[in-house]
């Protein structure tokens, strides 16, 4: 249920309409892929690491490394967009320079000896926010175009929410940075002024045990429910009236984009690269302050939402409006306006 990978999906999809798209995966670990890809879309991998597959090379790193090395040097293609830091260094190293490369950024700069070293190799960098712009143009001093793209939704109509429901909804991976306890101890709070009221978490991961713990503790189980993985995030969305999300940094951002698409509003916390990059306050959602009281700040808020219908359909409204910047087809404009102006440098 990554973010990233629904986001690359989704503008896969959209590009596959006028040009040949192909998905490169480095380690296929099942036979099917977890979220639908258009029919358009060719689906690759370098290794296939699925159980009882044979190999040349012993397992491990060096092995993904070898085959990554030779498939980027016989690559036969105009554009070449990478997704994680470790890949572009690989691809501004080995791919062919008649090839358009692009490195496609979340997250903030890691490392950056190889950054500075390697990316003037690279076309251009494409970030999320306005934010990771400027990071990455201070980490690459200039010397590599850096442009903000916004990440794309699925194709739509957009299943949309009756804002009837008396569901919050939160979605992500559960790992610590989500910080998903700092929203089941604020539901502690509703739940016992609305109980009338549910919390449903969609995702897993490792904190899954901990949180399940939290509940348990907080005596929830009638008030919070996992719900699991689920492939179709904006549709599970557009069954609650509000979406919530205590992360301390959303700097990918997908499932606030895509509560927005559902016509939910979002609660979430005014954190540094944050909710905020995506969410008005006051316009498509509701922004928190961190700090002291912070947990009791958040339940307040969760509160006058749940008893404001009126307020809530007013910024129901107003996320629908602002996710339509996220819609596919103008995503994909912007990526071809890039490849088209690092072309012409080329």
């Amino acid at each position: 249920m990554r973010g990233d990978t629904r986001s690359v999906v989704n503008l896969a999809g959209e590009l596959a309409e006028r040009h040949d798209v192909e998905i490169i995966s480095v380690r296929r670990q099942r036979e099917k892929p977890f979220f639908p890809v258009a029919p358009g879309v060719k689906l690759s991998w370098v290794v296939d690491a699925q159980p009882g597959v044979r190999h040349l090379l012993p397992r491990g790193q060096m092995r993904t490394e070898v085959a990554l090395w030779r498939r980027l040097r016989g690559l036969k293609a105009d554009v070449l967009i990478s997704t994680r830091p470790g890949l572009s260094v690989q691809v501004a190293r080995h791919a062919p320079r008649d090839v358009v490369r692009v490195a496609r950024e979340w997250g903030r700069p890691p490392v950056p000896g190889p950054i500075r070293r390697f990316y003037p190799r690279l076309d251009a960098v494409a970030v999320a926010t306005e934010s990771s712009r400027q990071e990455w143009n201070r980490l690459l001093d200039g010397n590599v175009t850096v442009d903000v793209i916004p990440d794309a939704l699925p194709a739509g109509p957009w299943p949309r929410s009756r804002m009837d429901n008396r569901i919050v909804a939160a979605g992500g991976r559960l790992v610590t940075v989500k910080a998903h306890d700092r929203l089941i101890r604020a539901f502690a709070a509703v739940a016992g002024k609305r109980p009338d009221w549910r919390l449903r978490l969609y995702g897993g991961g490792p904190e899954e045990k901990r949180l399940r713990a939290l509940v348990g503790a907080l005596d929830l189980h009638n008030h919070v429910y996992f719900m699991g993985t689920t492939s179709d995030l904006t549709g599970e969305f557009a069954k609650a009236s509000i979406v919530a999300t205590t992360s301390r940094t959303e700097v990918l951002g997908m499932t606030v984009i895509e509560a927005m698409a559902s016509g939910v509003p979002v609660i979430a916390f005014d954190s540094p690269r944050g909710a905020g990059e995506f969410v008005a306050d006051g316009r498509s959602g509701v922004l928190v302050a961190e700090g002291e009281g912070e947990i009791e700040a958040y339940a307040s808020a969760l509160l006058a939402l749940i008893d404001d219908e009126r307020r809530r359909r007013e910024l129901a409204a107003g996320a629908l409006e602002a996710a339509a910047v996220y819609g596919a087809g103008a995503v994909a404009g912007h990526w071809e306006k890039l490849i088209a102006a690092t072309s012409r440098c080329a």
